[in-house]
């Protein structure tokens, strides 16, 4: 059996290019692939390995005196869900484009899966804010959510002219596991927001503990599963997620096939490219690709003659 590990910690790094050395040789030992993130504030890690492996993981980083006290989201494997490992250091865990936004001082109330289930149950008067990207929005998303609108969270900076009038209401803010949120909800409050919430241990906690209730769909994750779901056979289950060709309910993501495109999507089999069998954005990224693919040829057959 496999696992994958969903993990981030907020947390002061005094020389993070040390802990990435030290991360990198304790998955490798341990025979992890996936990604993960180290700066001056704080790590980001997603993890897959066999089961034992993961959980070998948990414990060693339980003894560091960093990273003590994390919340893991896990959920299965495949053994697939990585090609290889990649740790590294960055600027920020997540990047989001705007200065001077540090969680570990400004951030929102935490709210968790069960209060926030209390309150769909009492019809509560709150607006649920998914920070997540555009594309993560579509194939599953909580009932009555506002989409930020992001096509990626660099774009954060832009979200509080669209919520301009959520002012004076209660915000809950919600995404996958809850590191952007810390970021998103006190970005929030520094602008003039004040009753302002983020979903504890994010969307993937919430799923689990209450499938398919209130959160509808799958919810998108940056591996190679691109969806997971919960008790997703069952009558509940709702299919949210529509091809972006034909309309009809899907929950197949692709990418766009040309290589500085790569775009993602939903598309179901049928509205595949049926030249190629491969998924475009539209014309022009066929054509385009399909000129890259005659420059490519030239080039082998001029390698291939010298």
């Amino acid at each position: 059996m496999h696992q994958v590990l969903l993990y981030y910690k907020y947390v002061d790094i005094d020389d993070p290019k040390k802990v990435m050395e030290e991360q990198r040789k304790l998955c490798e030992e341990l025979n992890l692939k996936g990604r993960i993130i180290v700066a001056e504030e704080g790590i980001n890690g997603t993890l897959e390995g066999k089961t034992e492996d993961t959980e070998t993981y948990i414990k060693r980083m339980e003894e560091n005196s960093y990273f003590s006290g994390i919340t893991y989201k896990k959920s299965e494997g495949n053994g697939k869900a990585f090609p290889k490992l990649k740790v590294r250091v960055r600027p920020e865990i997540v990047t989001s484009g705007v200065s001077n936004l540090n969680p570990n001082t400004t951030t929102g109330k935490y709210i968790t899966s069960d209060e926030l289930f209390k309150w769909f149950e009492e019809k509560k008067e709150f607006y649920i804010v998914d920070m997540r990207n555009d594309y993560e929005f579509i194939s599953g998303h909580f009932e009555g959510s506002i989409a930020s609108g992001m096509k990626n969270f660099f774009e954060l900076g832009k979200v509080s002219e669209k919520l301009a009038e959520l002012k004076d209401k209660t915000i809950v803010t919600v995404c996958t596991g809850g590191v952007r949120c810390e970021k998103a909800s006190g970005f929030l409050l520094q602008n003039g927001f004040f009753d302002v919430y983020q979903l504890k241990d994010g969307i993937q906690t919430f799923m689990e503990k209450y499938p398919n209730k209130y959160f509808k769909g799958k919810l998108y994750v940056f591996d190679n599963r691109m969806t997971i779901g919960f008790n997703t056979g069952d009558s509940e289950h709702e299919v949210i997620g529509k091809c972006e060709r034909c309309a009809k309910p899907s929950e197949n993501y692709v990418n766009c096939e040309l290589d500085y495109c790569h775009r993602h999507f939903i598309s179901c089999e049928a509205c595949l490219d049926q030249e190629t069998g491969f998924a475009f954005c539209d014309a022009k990224c066929k054509s385009d690709w399909k000129k890259q693919q005659e420059e490519r040829k030239k080039a082998k057959n001029v390698v291939l003659t010298a």
